[in-house]
């Protein structure tokens, strides 16, 4: 998987954000929205999958299998209380991505042996985007870097310029932004300024 910087976010700031979060170095987006119907969903999706398409940047819909399907995403991102990889894996097919989330050492091994095509890591800090969710820390970090193998994992939580040298330090090569990318004034410049904190080409081959 080439993609190493992975961006989330709602629709409402899709169409401004990820045109110019992918020409800052955004190579990988997922539109995560539980307060859309499944036709709005579904629309917001199309849109964003052709944006996506154009610059030859994956892009996947959270939760709904289904629904990455009917939007022509690239894929499906799964947490812990959906469907099982399995389940979404029938749904999307083989030909589409399916990410997992994981929160602790026994997820990401059991994720290992999934099926997916990645996993998520975190949150690593706190953040409102994973309201209740405790922070797991940079030991979490480095327990994928030691265990993953060749499977593709993105740290995610609480990620900004100011602390992707941290979780580079502790081993991820690729990184999931909501905020600091969503809420930026130039999304652009952001997306540049986390992508310079990672490895250089380390996620490329």
């Amino acid at each position: 998987m080439r993609a190493r910087l992975y961006l989330v976010l709602e629709a409402e700031a899709a169409e401004r954000v990820v045109p110019a979060a992918i020409a800052g170095g955004v190579d990988m987006v997922q539109l995560r929205d539980r307060s859309l119907s499944d036709d709005e969903l579904v629309a917001h999706a199309r849109v964003l999958a052709s944006v996506c398409r154009e610059a030859s940047v994956p892009f996947l819909v959270n939760d709904r299998p289904d629904l990455a399907v009917a939007g022509g995403a690239d894929g499906v991102h799964v947490g812990q209380d959906d469907l099982p990889v399995a389940q979404a894996r029938a749904i999307v097919g083989a030909d589409r991505l399916v990410g997992l989330s994981t929160h602790a050492p026994a997820e990401l091994d059991a994720g290992l042996r999934s099926g997916a095509d990645y996993l998520s890591v975190g949150p690593v800090w706190e953040t409102p985007t994973k309201e209740g969710r405790p922070a797991t820390g940079l030991e979490y970090v480095s327990y994928a870097a030691q265990h993953a193998g060749d499977m593709p994992w993105f740290a995610i939580g609480g990620i900004d310029s100011g602390r992707v040298h941290e979780v580079a330090g502790a081993g991820a090569q690729r990184v999931v932004v909501v905020r600091a990318i969503r809420d930026a004034g130039d999304p652009e410049l952001a997306a540049s300024e986390i992508s310079a904190g990672l490895p250089a080409g380390a996620a490329r081959a």
